[in-house]
């Protein structure tokens, strides 16, 4: 309901604070204005909103938000400021600051890896209590990258052996078999992004070493084939150009001391037409099953340029209007 215009005010501790509110030339400033319809001004370490009485309470419960995530030196960024506002207008405000608290790991260089929505932190908690967990959604909302965190830390806690990743070659049929080098040098393409993530969390020098100890394993799918994997931290990602043969496959690998996660997009099937996703058949096959956890991710997850997010959600309008 609309009250009317109003003027609603914060006190900033600091112009630190303020600074970093507003954001380099204002920025964050503009983003806050543009999402809640509120007009907001500085005076000195007072911030003054004004707007529908909607409007600027909107605009004051983000902003008091946001100033409590700088006050625990978190970084505000566009993303931050959507999802806030987002969650705010749902009423779900101290959900804003929840997310922050949990420090999944931290990388080579310092940076602390925290996921960013209610999502990744559903799928975080999914990861800690269960054997298997299945992580569907869109490019973007950190499926996999996350996963990679809790294996890098299950390692660095001795909770797990060695961690094992692996991805399906989707090309290693015949027109792969045209490029130069041995399996493992033309499947690279399709494991960069493991690799990428893993010199991250790890460090280059790190991840050498334990690659050449037999503490990391990055491997194509194929390689799967016939083993038995205990004590390991398994993460198969792009999971939704397994066909169902795979996946059975991988899934019966399970070891003692495991843990399995599987990350995949089933809007994203590379598959030949006659081939059938493996993991869109397990997930309702398994999904109900004591220790295995199956995490739905949305566009809301999206913590990449704000634009994926316009992307995915426009490639969902099509499509639903495809099915009708």
């Amino acid at each position: 309901m609309d009250t009317g215009n109003v003027e609603l005010g914060i006190e900033v501790d600091n112009i630190e604070q303020l600074i970093a509110l507003f954001g380099a030339f204002d920025e964050n400033l503009k983003a806050i204005e543009k999402e809640t319809g509120a007009n907001i001004i500085a005076r000195n370490t007072h911030v003054a909103i004004y707007g529908r009485g909607e409007d600027a309470e909107l605009a004051k419960v983000v902003v008091d938000k946001l100033l409590n995530m700088i006050k625990k030196q978190e970084k505000i960024d566009l993303s931050r400021i959507r999802y806030a506002v987002e969650l705010a207008r749902e009423g779900n405000a101290d959900a804003i600051e929840e997310i922050m608290t949990d420090v999944i790991a931290i990388t080579s260089k310092g940076r602390q890896v925290k996921s960013r929505t209610i999502g990744q932190k559903r799928y975080v908690k999914a990861m800690r209590e269960n054997t298997i967990v299945f992580a569907i959604g869109p490019a973007g909302t950190g499926k996999t990258y996350l996963a990679m965190a809790m294996a890098v830390m299950a390692l660095k806690n001795k909770e797990v052996e060695r961690i094992i990743l692996t991805r399906p070659a989707v090309e290693a049929g015949e027109s792969l078999g045209f490029l130069p080098g041995d399996l493992q040098t033309k499947v690279d393409p399709y494991l960069r992004p493991l690799y990428d993530a893993l010199y991250e969390l790890l460090g280059g020098d790190m991840f050498s070493r334990l690659s050449e100890r037999g503490v990391i394993e990055v491997a194509p799918l194929a390689y799967m084939r016939g083993r038995t994997l205990s004590d390991a931290f398994i993460v198969l990602d792009e999971a939704q150009n397994c066909t169902e043969e795979q996946m059975k496959m991988f899934l019966t690998r399970l070891g003692e001391n495991a843990r399995m996660v599987v990350t995949g997009d089933i809007t994203q099937i590379d598959l030949p037409k006659e081939k059938k996703s493996g993991l869109k058949q397990c997930v309702s096959i398994l999904e109900g099953i004591e220790k295995i956890s199956v995490q739905y991710l949305t566009y809301k997850d999206v913590v990449r340029h704000e634009l994926v997010q316009n992307i995915i959600k426009a490639y969902e309008r099509y499509e639903k209007n495809l099915r009708r």
